[in-house]
């Protein structure tokens, strides 16, 4: 129980009728799913705004779930029943496949190597799935590769639509982000979201390589192409292009 001078976050409501006890352990969940990190208590602390007494009371409920685990060192990382969601959700969406499949169509139709980006945590993304052209010079970016969040076209899908995940999204709202020489000052990219259900943000596909290819020209032959396969995946994994509101 909360000490007289210590707020107490069950007093906050839930958003939208939901419970608040929920919603904070939720938050504790995203908060060390977000993190390349385990995370202390101190530091769930002072990254949520909840009381440590709060933490450990939920922190229970959360360990018994296997959902977060405390290691030797008392630090917090995900358990091995979030691991399971993942695989679940993977399996249920086919998400791997459907991508890859996005991916090699736009290389069959002769764009630049296609890659599918999605966040990792407050400063990275990652590279999930890439489909390298036929060109021998390629970009150097390879499946599993962390990447700055701060710089390149992925990059600037993700800050944008990060925040805006499973809002309604205005018709006015960019789908097609570029970058020329960010991260790589020999390389080019564009790159576009891609949704699921609820217009929950999943992560930005991506046509990259040398920045001499992506002249004008080049750009916008690519971007209707783009655009295209964004939307039938999108629609694939059960979300709603945003132009088709």
């Amino acid at each position: 129980m909360a000490t007289p001078n210590e707020r107490t976050d069950e007093s906050k409501p839930a958003a939208y009728g939901g419970v608040a006890a929920v919603d904070r352990a939720l938050t504790i969940l995203a908060t060390v799913e977000q993190s390349a990190d385990p995370l202390s208590l101190s530091e769930l602390s002072r990254l949520t705004g909840f009381y440590k007494s709060t933490i450990l009371r939920l922190m229970v409920s959360l360990d018994r779930a296997a959902l977060l685990v405390q290691r030797p060192d008392l630090r917090y990382e995900l358990g091995p029943f979030a691991f399971r969601l993942g695989r679940a959700y993977d399996t249920s969406h086919q998400l791997e496949e459907h991508v890859l499949a996005t991916l090699r169509e736009l290389v069959a139709r002769g764009t630049q190597s296609a890659s599918f980006h999605m966040r990792y945590n407050d400063t990275q993304r990652i590279c999930l799935f890439r489909v390298n052209s036929d060109h021998a010079t390629l970009d150097n970016v390879k499946t599993g590769d962390l990447l700055p969040l701060e710089t390149g076209a992925p990059a600037k899908v993700i800050a944008h639509y990060h925040h805006l995940s499973g809002k309604p999204i205005a018709d006015d709202e960019p789908l097609i982000f570029s970058s020329f020489g960010e991260r790589d000052p020999s390389c080019a990219a564009i790159a576009c979201p891609i949704f699921a259900a609820r217009g929950l943000f999943v992560g930005a596909i991506s046509l990259s390589g040398p920045k001499d290819r992506f002249d004008s020209a080049s750009v916008e032959q690519m971007t209707p192409l783009l655009l295209s396969e964004s939307r039938m995946l999108t629609q694939v994994l059960g979300g709603v292009w945003p132009r088709d509101n």
